[in-house]
């Protein structure tokens, strides 16, 4: 008979009851694979992330923005949001802050709109964030010819091969070749003055590329560069005016026929014509007999007398 104030029990005398059994641990494979998966979420997950937090990274696969494409891009902000998010990497030095791989367009205006950046943050290597910019540069189809062979150049100079060129650009090895025959043509301060240039392809740069190596088209095309005209012009116009000052000057035409000037007994004296761009007296050494010699001497004297007679001629009108 059980004793007063314990229940009875039909386990048998002398048999203890054993404790709940624990589930067994999570092995370290399945501890890794919800770390992944956990890890994968957070990638895919958009965050809001001041745009003073993000810097600068990768290539830089824009040349300049064009003043009015900036707007529109601020005004779409402003009125409907940012749709499509960037994709950021976490800084390697500075904790809390990020660098870009693309989006920089919708960077740049949010910063000045002093709005949050919508992003997607994913570790990434340099080899990963050159890839992963390259693919995202392929799938838009508003990056110019020339923004793709610079973006070509800047991987080369990175010492990356032409393979991974290639698959960043999803493009075969002759294209790889002929991008950076004209990417490298340039030089980038160069290019981010004439800007993205939209409606000019390959054959056309090549032709800058090749004019360019004339005598003195640098210093021509520089010198028009620092003119406050330059800054006016589209990019495609910067280009064109680019390629005109390249090319080698053109021989001024002729307003009247070259003719020979002749002593009073009919010997060749000098031979004259006039241009566009003046007047050209010629005297040759070999007939002159030292007058191209005295000529040259007091040349002063006789381009004022001359001079002088060309103003009376005039106030007499």
């Amino acid at each position: 008979m059980a004793r007063k104030g314990i229940l009875s029990s039909n386990i048998p005398t002398g048999t203890r009851s054993k404790p709940a059994a624990r589930p067994p641990a999570p092995s370290r494979g399945t501890v890794g694979a919800l770390q992944s998966s956990l890890s994968k979420l957070q990638e895919n997950a958009v965050q809001e992330i001041s745009a003073d937090l993000i810097e600068d990274a990768g290539v830089e696969d824009r040349l300049g923005f064009s003043g009015e494409a900036h707007k529109q891009l601020k005004d779409s902000l402003e009125t409907y949001g940012q749709q499509v998010p960037v994709l950021l990497r976490p800084h390697s030095t500075k904790n809390g802050h990020y660098e870009i791989v693309y989006g920089r367009r919708r960077l740049k205006a949010l910063k000045d709109l002093g709005l949050p950046v919508k992003a997607m943050v994913r570790q990434l290597d340099d080899h990963a964030l050159i890839m992963a910019q390259g693919q995202e540069n392929t799938a838009r189809q508003d990056l110019s010819f020339i923004e793709k062979a610079s973006f070509a150049a800047q991987l080369q100079d990175m010492k990356y091969d032409r393979q991974t060129i290639a698959a960043a650009l999803s493009i075969d090895l002759p294209m790889v070749s002929r991008m950076l025959k004209i990417g490298t043509a340039f030089t980038l301060p160069f290019l981010r003055n004439i800007g993205s240039a939209p409606g000019i392809g390959r054959d056309r740069w090549a032709t800058l590329a090749k004019a360019m190596e004339a005598d003195g088209a640098s210093n021509r095309v520089d010198a028009f560069m620092r003119t406050p005209d330059f800054a006016t012009l589209s990019s495609n116009d910067r280009f064109e005016a680019a390629l005109k000052r390249a090319a080698a000057p053109k021989p001024a035409k002729a307003l009247t026929k070259p003719r020979t000037l002749r002593t009073a007994d009919g010997k060749a004296l000098a031979d004259i014509k006039q241009t566009t761009r003046g007047v050209t007296l010629n005297i040759p050494s070999r007939t002159a007999d030292g007058f191209d010699t005295w000529f040259n001497a007091n040349a002063d004297a006789v381009l004022q007398d001359l001079h002088d007679q060309w103003t009376k001629s005039t106030d007499a009108e």
